[in-house]
């Protein structure tokens, strides 16, 4: 299991996808404005996510 690094994106829970922004010991906090369809989602802006249940699928490219 790989665990997170601020600013990576995860994908968990069906398909959500969104970019950590705390790495606490068991969880992330996540941004879920990620999506694109984050408003048709409604959804809250954020969530814990267990380590567990998510898999890294990229980082944010800085410009």
């Amino acid at each position: 299991m790989k665990i997170a690094a601020l600013g990576d994106i995860i994908e968990f829970k069906n398909g959500l996808q969104g970019i950590v922004e705390k790495v606490n010991e068991n969880s992330v906090i996540v941004d879920l404005t990620y999506m694109d369809n984050f408003e048709d989602l409604e959804l809250e802006r954020r969530t814990v996510v267990n380590h567990k249940n998510y898999k890294v699928i990229g980082a944010l490219k800085e410009n």
